[in-house]
């Protein structure tokens, strides 16, 4: 009965550190070295590994029973909080099914020997990572290959890359509504942009009729923006704005310039559009955008501005809200000519644009106007929001965590303008709840830990007439 019971406790454990294990490696992209070095919640490191550990260590008995089920409990509560919860993909089924392996096997051999377990929660982890990492890899190279070939074979077919610090899920979004007026367009889904999301998207859904696929790329480390062009070879890059975004991670602006102008490394590149702030020289095949642009016009109707094109001013109007998302259609204006497009299609196409969903949405309800900024999470954007609404007649709030993976100095200005522009603000999560709150002194101000909470706060802080701005958001675990 001893084993039996021991046996249940260690695979309880066991599966409970990893069902932690697991979340945190989803969230951070699979990437180990992430959770480790880069993770913004370490006191859950604290909580559900390295405390379950000792104490598997060092308690026994009906204590160590004990502690097992309020672990279980304890997790539970965690996970029905979290805003983001593991999703069993079919990567996350094959590690549990290598973990439970593992664990089973371990309980085998410790039949005759009970004490053998005490040394078996990390062996069985560690195992099934070691197991998961090298089966993902074979299947990713295979993977990877298939999609290469895929693409590679479409001769006839256009692939444009797009590469930035932020802006580049609106750049795809808004060139793909221009570009269908005239071509089959496929571009990849929501903010997919890692080498595997890509991957898995030309294997599964990349249409076999597409006359320009539009490929959008992130990094977070050094090489991950040269491994997605090496993949699709794309004729045109686009290389947005340049900034602090993810400096955690390449520690310096250079690093991430260096890092973004990797979308180039295509062998069969025709044109790259490179914005000024990545501070290359143009040449016959790379074109500068940023600064041909002029009288930018931004209200709560959209945006107008005037953009030098063949040596003539054109100009252009969107009902897109933000000055800087002029930006964003300057670019689409010059991969729009570059396939062919006339001027006056172009012209017709941006007016009719619709806002990408979460990026300076705006919606009326109750009596209160409600802009939904909650994936724009860059300092330049998100001041620009700040700036489009401090028009408004009536009282403004903003909900925010600030700027997350981003310097104390650029949230430190973030909440200076917060604290010149609104009249309520609510901060959101702790990873700068401090900094905020040090810098809005004017303004009310709530802090919430809990985004649990946010609906009725707004509820009971907010009137018909008011404002509300959703400007960027972070999950639970950021």
């Amino acid at each position: 009965m001893e084993i039996f019971l021991t046996s249940v406790v260690h695979f309880a454990f066991v599966l409970c550190i990893g069902y932690y294990f697991m979340t945190a490696m989803q969230w951070y992209s699979y990437r180990l070295e992430r959770i480790l070095f880069h993770y913004n919640r370490y006191d859950w490191h604290l909580y559900f590994f390295i405390f379950p550990l000792f104490a598997y260590y060092l308690l026994d008995g009906i204590v160590l029973y004990c502690f097992s089920i309020l672990l279980i409990i304890a997790l539970s509560l965690w996970n029905k909080k979290n805003d983001k919860k593991l999703v069993f993909t079919a990567r996350v089924k094959r590690f549990f099914l290598f973990l439970i392996f593992a664990t089973l096997f371990q309980n085998t051999l410790c039949l005759t020997y009970i004490s053998c377990q005490k040394f078996g929660i990390v062996i069985p982890l560690g195992l099934a990572q070691l197991l998961s990492m090298i089966f993902e890899k074979i299947l990713f190279e295979s993977y990877k290959k298939e999609a290469f070939h895929k693409v590679m074979q479409r001769s006839s077919m256009k692939v444009i890359a797009i590469t930035a610090s932020y802006g580049k899920t609106s750049i795809k979004n808004f060139l793909a509504q221009i570009l269908s007026k005239q071509f089959l367009v496929y571009k990849t889904p929501r903010s997919v942009n890692t080498i595997g999301g890509i991957i898995k998207d030309i294997n599964t859904d990349l249409p076999q009729a597409c006359d320009v696929y539009i490929v959008e790329a992130g990094a977070r480390l050094k090489g991950d923006i040269d491994a997605i062009a090496r993949l699709v070879n794309p004729h045109i890059a686009i290389v947005g704005r340049i900034g602090a975004q993810h400096i955690e991670y390449f520690k310096t602006l250079e690093n991430i310039r260096n890092t973004k102008m990797e979308m180039i490394h295509s062998n069969r590149l025709e044109k790259a559009f490179v914005h000024e702030s990545a501070q290359v020289k143009a040449s016959e095949t790379v074109v500068c955008f940023g600064d041909d642009l002029k009288d930018v016009e931004a209200t709560l109707d959209g945006v107008k501005f005037t953009m030098v094109i063949d040596g003539k001013e054109e100009r252009f109007f969107s009902p897109l809200l933000g000055d800087f998302n002029a930006i964003n259609l300057g670019v689409c204006i010059h991969v729009a000519k570059e396939l062919g497009m006339r001027l006056e299609a172009i012209k017709e196409a941006i007016k009719e644009l619709k806002g990408v969903e979460h990026r300076l949405q705006k919606i009326e309800a109750g009596g209160k106007v409600i802009i939904d900024d909650s994936f724009n999470g860059n300092l330049e954007g998100m001041l620009s929001s700040y700036a489009l609404v401090a028009s408004y007649a009536g009282r403004k709030v903003i909900v925010t965590p600030g700027i997350v993976e981003s310097t104390v100095e650029a949230n430190a200005l973030l909440a200076q303008t917060i604290d010149d522009v609104f009249d309520l603000v609510i901060i959101t999560g702790k990873s700068n709840a401090a900094i905020l709150g040090l810098h809005v002194k004017k303004a009310q101000k709530i802090v919430l830990a809990d985004k649990s909470q946010l609906q009725t706060v707004l509820a009971e802080q907010t009137h018909v007439g008011d404002l509300i701005l959703f400007s960027n958001d972070a999950p639970s675990f950021i």
